[in-house]
């Protein structure tokens, strides 16, 4: 029997991919069902995390005239990862397996084909993992390679090159409903689901219109939050920092005694305006670290909703 499929697409100000986007990925459902790979109660997702543009009204569109498109319009914005979420638990209990994808297309929809073999051989998640990187920017091809492996040195399981392209069972979606944390890093917390999984690869398009919705600094933003969100590493980076500074400073203060016994004692104040500057930025910077983590347990402690659905759409 084939099971149902539910694509699930978190937009945010992509009126100008959305048409484009919509008819690709209604083709290639048509095509897996006429093929016999998925059941015709398939169907699209697209979740507005408060866009500024026409996206919603795009969608409450394309949803009002086909069955196959579904709309869920957030509150407000939420955020990649809470509209993807938002996304995935409504779907939770009406498919079989989801494929969580973004709007822009870049990541191979091709690979669907391979994600419901592998989930029919018993995978309850399967990646979609990018196997180059050739036609990203040195810089950010170094970046995101030192990112991967600065979070698996800090203990994270994470899969390299793999962002949120993934198919997710009925069952893997339940136990991705177990976790309650507000600071959602979902490419860090799925593994942790613990099912049997798999990987497909694929060669990452380029955008073909709009924006990235991820420049520099929220990239930056990004990659912090998930660290702090996966790994306690850094407060004990704290802790042997605080140790290597105050071993130093011991052997200096026997250097100094030594020195001064010697007579050879120098005066001048630029050794210690360096070792002041020196030790308020180690003082600052663990201070900024153990006040990141803080926040996260104040946010957690609230309790606050990760989103708020404002409208569904579809067809009647």
């Amino acid at each position: 029997m084939e099971g149902i499929l539910a694509v699930v697409v978190p937009c945010y100000n992509e009126e100008e991919m959305l048409d484009y986007t919509a008819e690709k990925l209604k083709g290639k459902l048509i095509e897996l069902i006429n093929q016999g790979k998925i059941s015709r109660k398939s169907y699209i997702v697209f979740v507005d995390d408060g866009s500024k543009d026409q996206t919603w009204n795009k969608i409450s569109e394309l949803s009002k005239n086909c069955s196959i498109y579904v709309g869920i319009k957030l509150s407000k914005n939420q955020g990649h990862q809470n509209a993807l979420l938002a996304g995935l638990m409504s779907v939770k209990n009406q498919c079989d397996m989801s494929i969580s994808i973004d709007a822009d297309l870049q990541d191979d929809i091709n690979c669907f084909d391979a994600m419901i073999e592998k989930f029919y051989e018993g995978n309850e998640i399967v990646y979609g993992v990018r196997n180059n990187r050739d036609k990203d920017s040195v810089f950010k091809r170094f970046t995101a390679q030192a990112y991967y492996k600065i979070l698996k040195s800090l203990g994270a399981n994470i899969v390299y090159n793999h962002a949120d392209f993934r198919l997710m069972s009925n069952l893997a979606l339940e136990g991705l409903s177990n976790f309650s944390e507000v600071n959602l890093f979902l490419r860090g917390l799925v593994p942790m689901i613990g099912y049997s999984s798999a990987s497909v690869y694929y060669i990452r398009e380029e955008r073909l219109a709009g924006e990235s919705k991820y420049p520099l600094k929220k990239m930056l933003f990004f990659a912090f939050e998930g660290i702090t969100s996966l790994s306690v590493s850094l407060l004990r980076f704290i802790t042997i920092l605080g140790g290597i500074v105050s071993l130093i400073s011991i052997i200096m203060l026997f250097y100094i005694l030594i020195r001064h016994f010697q007579n050879q004692t120098i005066s001048g104040w630029s050794s210690l305006i360096v070792s002041v500057w020196f030790l308020g930025g180690i003082i600052l910077f663990s201070l900024g670290i153990i006040g990141e983590y803080v926040g996260k347990i104040y946010l957690e402690t609230k309790k606050r909703p990760k989103y708020i659905i404002e409208e569904i759409s579809q067809s009647k």
